[in-house]
C-alpha cells in the first residue's frame, strides 16, 4: 500500500474524528462549561440578594435586583444554546427551570416595583420618617388607603407565579437518583416542587382576598366585626371552647373596640334557651340548655357560626356584624412572643414559660384571673382577654413597621394556614376568597382517602393543656385502622372551690369522632365508654364514640373500618382540627410509612 494512499485513508478518518470533536465541544461541552460558570456566579449573587433583602432597604433591594436581572436574563440566554437537546428529559427539565426562574424574577422586580411607594409600611426602609411619626390611626389609615393602589398590581405578579409553577411542575423527580453520598437529590427535588406547588397556590388562590383587604379594613364604609376567642385547652369541635368576646370597629383603617365582655353574659342576656341539642345531653355533664358557649358543635366552621347566630340573635346584646374572627391562645403567645411582655389593668402578660402548667405564663395567668374561685364579684373577668388583644394591636401601630410588621405578616399568615384563626364573611365573595385559601375552617370534599378526627371536652377542666395525643393510621387495601392514644402524665389540680383551688387538670370527658370517606362501613370501635353512633355529616360517614383520660393515666380508642370500592387510597387527605397543636401522626398504607410527624395543617398524602 502506497504512503500516499495510508495518508489519504488517514485523513478520512481523522477529519470526521477532528469536526465530531469540535461539534462536540462547541455545542456541548463548551455550552456547559460556559451555563456552569454562569450559574456559580448567580448563586453567589443570590445570596448577596437575600443578605439585601434582611437588610429591609428598598432601595438598595431594587438596584440590586435589577442588577440580578440582567445577570439571570444573560444567563438564560447562555443556557438557550442546549434547548435544543430538549428531546433528553435532563435537558428539558433544566430549560423548564431555568424558564420559571426567569418568571420569578420577573415576578420579584413587579413586586419591589409595586410596594415601593408604600415600603415603610410593611416594615422597608426608605431613608425616611414621615410614616413612623403618625399616630398610631394615622398609619393604618395611610396603609389602608394606599392598599387600594397597591392591590391592583396583584394580576401581573399572580400570572408570573402562576407561569412558574406550570414550568417546575413538568419537573419529573422519578428521573433523578434517590441518594449521591448522603444527599437525596430526589426527595430534595421533590420536596423544592411541591413547597413553590404549595406557595404558588397560596397566591394565586388568595388573589380575590387581597384585592379585598382595602374593602375589609374599612376603606368604603365602617366594618364590624366580632372576635370569638377559642380556648383550645378545653377543645371543641372549631378549636375550643368560646370564652370571651369583642367587638372591633374599623373605617378607613381607624379601629375601634366597641365592647368586650364574658360570652356568658352573652347567654345571659338571652331570656328563653331553647333545650339542648342530643349531642349536649349525651356528652355535657348536668347541661340541658342551648347556650351560646356551647354551640361551635359542628366541625365545619360555617356550620358552628349558623349555630351561633340561631341563639344570638336572641341576645339583648347582639349587634350586627361584617364577619367573625376566631382565635385561639397561640395568637395571643405569639403576639407577646413578637412584642415583649404587656400589661393591661396592672396586670403583666409574658410569653414565658411556667412552670406551674408547663405552658405560657399569660395562659395561666388569664386562667388564675378568669377560672380560680374568688369570695368577691370579679367585674369583666374575661373582658381582660379583649382589652388585651386590643392592647397589643395598637403595641404594632405604635411601633416602627420595619421592627414589627414582617414578622407579624408572618406569623398571622402561618396561623391562618394551621387553624388558629378562622375567617367568616357575610359577603359571599369574601367569603368564597376565603374559603379558597382554606382560611374558613370548612369540611372539604375530597375523591381520594379521607380523615379529620375531631375531639370535644365537655366538663373535663382544661385538660387539654396536659394531655398528648398520639394517631396512627394503616390502611391494607380497603382495610383502614386508626388507633388514638391520649396520655396524661400529670397530677389532678386542686379542684376544691371551697379551698380556692384552680382546677386546671381534671379527667378529661371526650367526645370523639372520626370523619371518613362516605360510605365506609364500620368493622369494630374499640375504647368508647358510650354506645358507639354512625351517621352522615358534611358529606362523610361519621363513627362517634366517648372516652375518658384520667390524669396521670391514659386511654385508647381503636377503630377499624372499610373504604367504600369507589375511593382510591393513592392519596390520603388529612384534616387537622382547628386549635390542635403538637399532634403526632404515622400514616402506613400496605406496610408502608407515607407519613411522620406532627400535623401542622391539612395536608395530601401522595401514596404512589
Amino acid at each position: 500500500m502506497s504512503n500516499r494512499f495510508k495518508i489519504k485513508n488517514l485523513k478520512s478518518k481523522i477529519i470526521p474524528a477532528l469536526l465530531f470533536i469540535l461539534f462536540f465541544y462547541f455545542l456541548i461541552i463548551g455550552p456547559f462549561i460556559s451555563i456552569k460558570k454562569k450559574a456559580n456566579s448567580l448563586i453567589t449573587s443570590a445570596k448577596e440578594l437575600k443578605q439585601v433583602f434582611a437588610k429591609n432597604d428598598i432601595s438598595l433591594l431594587k438596584t440590586k435586583i435589577g442588577s440580578f436581572s440582567k445577570q439571570y436574563q444573560d444567563f438564560e440566554k447562555t443556557s438557550k444554546s442546549v434547548y435544543w437537546m430538549s428531546f433528553i428529559p435532563y435537558v428539558s427539565d433544566f430549560k423548564n427551570g431555568v424558564e420559571a426562574g426567569g418568571y420569578l424574577v420577573n415576578a420579584a422586580q413587579e413586586s419591589v416595583v409595586a410596594i415601593e411607594p408604600y415600603a415603610d409600611l410593611i416594615g422597608f426602609k426608605k431613608g425616611e420618617t414621615s410614616f413612623v411619626e403618625k399616630s398610631a390611626e394615622d398609619r393604618l389609615q395611610t396603609a389602608v388607603l394606599t392598599l387600594d393602589k397597591l392591590v391592583q398590581k396583584v394580576d401581573p405578579i399572580a400570572s408570573d407565579i402562576d407561569k412558574a409553577n406550570e414550568k417546575i411542575s413538568k419537573i419529573n423527580p422519578n428521573r433523578y437518583p434517590g441518594k449521591i453520598g448522603k444527599s437525596d437529590i430526589r426527595g430534595q427535588i421533590k420536596n423544592i416542587r411541591n413547597q413553590f406547588a404549595g406557595a404558588a397556590s397560596l397566591f394565586v388562590d388568595a388573589k380575590p382576598l387581597i384585592k379585598k383587604l382595602p374593602e375589609l379594613l374599612g376603606s368604603k364604609e365602617e366594618k364590624t366585626y366580632l372576635i370569638l376567642y377559642q380556648n383550645d385547652k378545653e377543645r371543641r369541635a372549631t378549636g375550643g371552647f368560646w370564652t370571651f368576646y369583642a367587638i372591633f370597629k374599623i373605617k378607613d383603617g381607624k379601629m375601634t373596640i366597641a365592647g368586650s365582655n364574658d360570652i356568658y353574659s352573652l347567654d345571659d342576656s338571652i331570656a328563653d334557651h331553647p333545650k339542648a341539642p342530643s349531642e349536649i345531653l349525651t356528652y355535657h355533664k348536668g347541661v340541658s340548655q342551648f347556650n351560646i358557649r356551647d354551640s361551635n358543635l359542628s366541625p365545619d366552621f360555617v356550620e358552628s357560626v349558623k349555630l351561633f347566630e340561631s341563639l344570638y340573635k336572641k341576645s339583648g346584646s347582639r349587634v350586627e356584624y361584617d364577619g367573625i374572627f376566631a382565635m385561639d391562645s397561640k395568637i395571643l403567645v405569639d403576639m407577646l412572643t413578637i412584642f415583649g411582655d404587656t400589661q393591661v389593668g396592672g396586670v403583666n402578660f409574658s410569653a414565658k414559660e411556667d412552670k406551674r402548667c408547663d405552658c405560657p405564663e399569660a395562659i395561666y395567668t388569664l386562667f388564675d384571673i378568669v377560672d380560680r374561685p374568688v369570695n368577691y364579684v370579679k367585674v369583666d373577668r374575661k373582658g381582660i382577654l379583649g382589652q388585651l388583644m386590643f392592647t397589643l394591636f395598637q403595641t404594632a401601630l405604635r411601633s416602627s413597621p420595619s421592627r414589627y410588621w414582617g414578622s407579624l405578616t408572618g406569623t398571622m399568615l402561618q396561623n391562618l394556614q394551621e387553624k388558629h384563626i378562622l375567617l367568616y364573611f357575610n359577603d359571599s365573595e369574601i367569603q368564597k376568597a376565603v374559603e379558597q385559601v382554606n382560611f374558613a375552617g370548612r369540611i372539604k370534599n375530597y375523591k381520594g382517602d379521607y380523615l379529620h378526627i375531631n375531639s370535644v371536652n365537655f366538663a373535663g377542666a382544661k385538660a387539654n393543656m396536659f394531655v398528648s395525643e398520639e394517631i396512627e393510621t394503616k390502611t391494607n387495601g380497603k382495610d383502614k385502622e386508626v388507633t388514638v392514644d391520649f396520655r396524661n402524665p400529670y397530677p389532678h389540680s386542686d379542684c376544691n372551690l371551697e379551698r380556692g383551688g384552680l382546677c386546671l387538670n381534671a379527667t378529661l370527658r371526650n367526645w370523639i369522632r372520626f370523619y371518613v370517606p362516605k360510605g365506609s362501613k364500620l368493622v369494630s370501635f374499640q375504647g368508647s365508654q358510650k354506645k358507639v353512633q354512625t351517621y352522615d355529616e358534611l358529606g362523610k360517614t361519621v363513627f362517634e364514640g366517648y372516652l375518658e383520660v384520667p390524669t396521670q393515666g391514659k386511654a385508647t380508642v381503636i377503630v377499624k373500618y372499610t373504604l367504600p370500592t369507589d375511593i382510591s387510597t393513592d392519596t390520603l387527605m388529612i384534616q387537622k382540627q382547628p386549635g390542635v397543636s403538637g399532634q403526632e401522626w404515622k400514616v402506613r398504607v400496605n406496610n408502608k410509612k407515607v407519613f411522620e410527624g406532627v400535623l401542622e395543617k391539612d395536608e395530601v398524602i401522595k401514596v404512589k
